[in-house]
């Protein structure tokens, strides 16, 4: 299979799969324990049928939103994720030029391959920064002011990984920080020989957030270490509201998935939730964001802009949320596998297939802009 053979979501992912060494593959594409909630992630759309409108006289469509403060020429953006330097060798730099292109957000991770500092000054799209919660407090504010100093619009805090997930692919293969490979794994790792030759001829895989706070001569060992002794469990809404405050911009929290923690957002200073259960990689049996939208929404009332990720793979799917009040759509592995197939260009291929299908959408629901959207054009079975 080629790119250009590549007409949706499925395609890209099988495209990865034959370039990817499994457990980098199994990474990417794994969920928790039985998989249940990775699964329902993207099945919970098909339980709700859109209902259109016709003969609304749809010559043309504005795709637009206002989310967070920024002005998106699409209603997705790229999802800030780990580690992206190991599926493809430009990571980071190939999903920021991608989502520049369309107009729309992206996010640098904690765990980004590439400093947000060089991100920033090379792209003028918004960019969200995306952290985890320290034991040491005067590392939290060293981090939202390098965000800060570095020109970041948006904060997210991940507030749903206090502990990692149980993910037995991960643990079959042997793909693990530290790394331990199965002997399985290993020979996955041979039977790809390009992907070690892109990974050793290219540029040291980093972890540039990180490298000022945590001292990454131990390799591997280091960032075992951060995760187990470095990130503190006992991050409560005092903590988010100091956080919130220290910012002073629009901060986000990614992770909540009730209404009840959209209304003690609101109180502690967030400007926006994501709804998310981490792509159904930390508490498998959780519920989905899009089944949840409702309650979020109706919580946050005016207080709070809503979004949602997870399990989303088409156009429709983002008209379905959109429908039920998320401002925005977060993606996930919808770009990480056309990066890991075939870097920019893949990322390119994909955003822009969603483009043309949330166009082609639109004007088959009778609407001319997004917010014309509203339940009234949903049905749930």
């Amino acid at each position: 299979m080629r790119l250009k053979n590549c007409h949706n979501f499925k395609d890209f992912r099988k495209l990865a799969e034959s370039r990817l060494p499994g457990p980098i593959f199994n990474y990417i594409d794994g969920g928790a324990d039985d998989e249940v909630t990775y699964r329902n992630n993207t099945s919970c759309f098909d339980k709700c049928d859109l209902i259109p409108n016709v003969l609304r006289g749809v010559e043309s469509v504005d795709m637009s939103v206002t989310v967070m403060g920024q002005k998106l020429d699409l209603p997705v953006y790229c999802s800030p994720t780990a580690l992206q330097r190991l599926f493809h060798h430009k990571g980071e730099r190939a999903v920021a030029a991608a989502s520049e292109k369309y107009g729309t957000m992206f996010g640098v991770s904690s765990l980004g391959t590439v400093a947000m500092e060089e991100i920033r000054e090379k792209h003028k799209n918004p960019q969200v920064f995306q952290f985890y919660f320290h034991k040491d407090r005067g590392l939290n504010r060293a981090m939202l002011e390098r965000a800060k100093a570095a020109g970041v619009e948006v904060l997210m805090l991940t507030v749903d990984s206090i502990t990692g997930g149980n993910r037995e692919r991960d643990l079959r293969t042997g793909f693990s920080i530290p790394m331990q490979l199965t002997l399985g794994g290993m020979m996955q790792f041979a039977m790809k020989p390009m992907w070690g030759i892109n990974y050793v001829t290219h540029e040291k895989f980093r972890l540039p957030q990180l490298e000022s706070h945590v001292d990454m001569s131990g390799g591997a060992t280091s960032i075992g270490r951060y995760f187990t002794e470095m990130l503190d469990p006992t991050m409560n809404w005092d903590d988010v509201a100091e956080l919130a405050e220290f910012w002073d911009g629009e901060f986000c929290l990614k992770g909540i998935m009730s209404g009840a923690d959209a209304k003690l957002a609101a109180d502690a200073g967030c400007t926006g939730v994501i709804l998310s259960n981490h792509g159904g990689r930390q508490l498998d049996g959780s519920s989905t964001a899009f089944n949840q939208l409702t309650e979020v929404v109706e919580a946050a009332g005016d207080r709070l802009d809503v979004m949602m990720d997870g399990g989303v793979q088409r156009g429709t799917q983002v008209l379905k949320a959109l429908s039920l009040g998320a401002k925005a759509v977060g993606l996930g592995r919808y770009y990480l596998f056309p990066l890991a197939a075939a870097g920019q260009a893949g990322v390119e291929r994909a955003l822009g297939q969603m483009r043309a299908e949330i166009e082609r959408d639109m004007k088959l629901m009778g609407v001319t802009s997004l917010d014309q959207l509203t339940r009234s054009n949903l049905r749930f079975r």
